[in-house]
C-alpha cells in the first residue's frame, strides 16, 4: 500500500487524495471549524433583533450553497459559503420595524420578508454577473468604487453597534472575557488558533459561565437529537414572503456583499497561485455565491458569502483541494440534522454574544476603514469627500428611515439604503471618478467581511 505523502511548507498540494483519506477527513473537518463559529454566530445575533432565524437552516444551506458554488465554478476554487455578516444590519432594520403592514407583526413573519429581501439581493449578483460577462468587469467595477463601498461597509458595523453594548452589559465580566480571548488569540495565536479566535471566544466564555451555573439546559429536555429543519417542518411557515419595503430595505446590502465577494475571490487566488477571477470568471462566482444565497432565503435561511476564515485555512495547510472544502460542506449537512445541536448553541449566555460582537461589528467597520484606506481613496478630493460625508450623514442621521406611499403601499428605506442609493447617484453624476479596479495589490482583497 503507498504510503501518504507528508504536508511540508515547501510544495502546496492540490490533489488531497495524495495525502491519504484520513487525512484528507480530518482537513475538511478543520475547515469545518474555521467556518463554524461565525456561520453560526449570524442566527444567534438575528435572533437577538427578534427574528427567529434557524441554526439548523442555516448550516444546512452554507452547506448546500458551497456545494452549489462549486458546481458553478467547475469544482475549481477551494472556498466555502457561510453566512454573511453584511446583512445583520438589514436583519436588525427589519426586527425594528413597526409602521404600516409590520405594525404588529411577528418576528417569524419579519424573517420571511426579510428573507424576501434576501432572496431579490442574491438576485442582483446574477444580474451583475450578467453585465460583467458583457462589458467586462473593469467597466463595471467603475460605477462601484471604494469611496462608495467602504462607507457603506463602516455604516453596516456602526448602526450595530448599540446591541452589542445591549447584550455585552447583561454581565460585564463574561463579555470582556470573551473580548479577551478574541483578542490573544487572533494576535498571539498561532496555527489553528489564530484562523478561530470567534469560535474560541464563544467556546472559553461559555465554559466558564458553564461552570458558574449562569448557563440553564433545561430547554435541552425533550429534544430530539436527530430531526429535520425547520422548512421541512413547517414549510408555510418558513418559506420567503416578497414586500417592497422588505427588498428595499435587504437588497441595497448587496452593494458591499458583491464587493466583499471579489474581495474574497481575490484573496483566495492570490493564496493558491491561480486567477479564478479570469478562469472560470468572476460572472461564474458571482452566480454561485448569488444563486446559493437566494436559494438559502426562500427556504428562511440567511445570505450566503465566501468566507476568508477558510482562506487562512488554506493558507495555514497549505492543501488547496477543493474536495477538502467540500467534505467541510459534508459535515456541516450532517449537524444541520440535529435540533438538539441547534438548541445547545441556544443556550449561550447574552453577554458572550454581547462580547463577541464588540469585535464583530467593530471589525466591519474597521474592514470599511481598510477598504476607504488601501484603495488609496484621495479624501483631499472634494470630489470624494462629499460622497463619503453623505453617504455617512444619511446612514447616521435617517435613524427611522423613510416611509412613503404608492398608490396604496407603504414602502420604507431604512438608513443604509438611503446611503447606499445617495453614494451611488453622486458617484455617477459628479465628475472626476478615477477609480480604476485591480490598479492596487490590495484593492481587491480590503473588503471581507469574513475575514478576521
Amino acid at each position: 500500500m503507498k504510503e501518504p505523502l507528508p504536508i511540508t511548507d515547501a510544495a502546496p498540494i492540490y490533489d488531497a487524495k495524495q495525502l491519504g483519506i484520513p487525512r484528507m477527513l480530518l482537513l475538511g473537518l478543520q475547515h469545518m471549524f474555521a467556518m463554524f463559529g461565525a456561520t453560526v454566530l449570524v442566527p444567534i445575533l438575528v435572533q437577538g433583533y427578534g427574528l427567529p432565524l434557524s441554526i439548523q437552516t442555516t448550516l444546512f444551506f452554507a452547506g448546500v450553497g458551497t456545494l452549489f458554488f462549486h458546481l458553478c465554478t467547475r469544482f475549481k476554487i477551494p472556498a466555502f459559503l457561510g453566512s454573511s455578516f453584511a446583512f445583520l444590519g438589514g436583519f436588525a432594520a427589519m426586527g425594528a420595524m413597526d409602521s404600516g403592514m409590520y405594525a404588529g407583526m411577528s418576528g417569524a413573519e419579519k424573517l420571511q420578508y426579510a428573507c424576501g429581501g434576501i432572496v431579490v439581493a442574491g438576485l442582483l449578483y446574477v444580474v451583475l454577473a450578467l453585465i460583467i460577462k458583457i462589458v467586462g468587469v473593469q467597466r463595471v467595477m467603475h460605477y462601484l468604487p471604494p469611496v462608495v463601498t467602504g462607507p457603506i461597509i463602516i455604516l453596516i458595523g456602526l448602526n450595530l453597534a448599540p446591541s452589542a453594548v445591549s447584550n455585552a452589559s447583561t454581565n460585564w465580566p463574561i463579555a470582556i472575557l470573551s473580548i479577551g480571548v478574541i483578542v490573544v488569540a487572533n494576535i498571539w495565536g498561532k496555527g489553528m488558533v489564530k484562523i478561530v479566535p470567534i469560535l474560541l471566544g464563544v467556546v472559553i466564555p461559555y465554559i466558564v459561565a458553564v461552570v458558574c451555573g449562569m448557563v440553564d439546559f433545561s430547554q435541552l429536555a425533550g429534544v430530539a437529537p436527530i430531526g429535520l429543519q425547520p422548512f421541512f417542518t413547517d414549510f408555510s411557515g418558513s418559506i420567503a414572503k416578497f414586500d417592497l419595503s422588505a427588498i428595499l430595505v435587504m437588497a441595497p446590502i448587496a452593494i458591499a456583499s458583491m464587493m466583499e465577494h471579489v474581495g474574497d475571490i481575490s484573496a483566495i487566488s492570490a493564496t493558491v497561485g491561480d486567477n479564478f477571477i479570469e478562469d472560470p470568471g468572476l460572472h461564474r462566482t458571482l452566480i454561485g455565491d448569488g444563486l446559493a444565497t437566494s436559494l438559502s432565503a426562500i427556504f428562511g435561511g440567511p445570505a450566503n458569502t465566501t468566507y476568508g476564515e477558510n482562506t487562512g485555512v488554506l493558507v495555514l495547510s497549505r492543501v488547496y483541494d477543493p474536495k477538502v472544502i467540500r467534505l467541510a460542506a459534508i459535515y456541516a449537512l450532517v449537524l444541520s440534522f440535529s435540533p438538539a445541536f441547534a438548541v445547545l448553541i441556544n443556550t449561550i449566555p447574552s453577554a458572550i454574544v454581547g462580547g463577541v460582537s464588540f469585535i464583530l461589528y467593530g471589525m466591519i467597520s474597521a474592514i470599511g476603514v481598510r477598504n476607504v484606506v488601501e484603495n488609496h481613496v484621495d479624501l483631499t478630493n472634494s470630489r470624494n469627500l462629499i460622497i463619503a460625508a453623505v453617504i455617512l450623514v444619511c446612514g447616521l442621521g435617517f435613524t427611522n428611515g423613510i416611509t412613503f406611499t404608492v398608490g396604496s403601499a407603504s414602502i420604507t428605506l431604512t438608513s443604509l439604503a438611503i446611503a447606499a442609493l445617495a453614494g451611488i447617484i453622486l458617484n455617477a453624476i459628479l465628475p472626476g471618478n478615477d477609480f480604476h479596479f485591480g490598479a492596487s495589490a490590495d484593492s481587491d482583497t480590503a473588503a471581507s467581511l469574513g475575514r478576521y
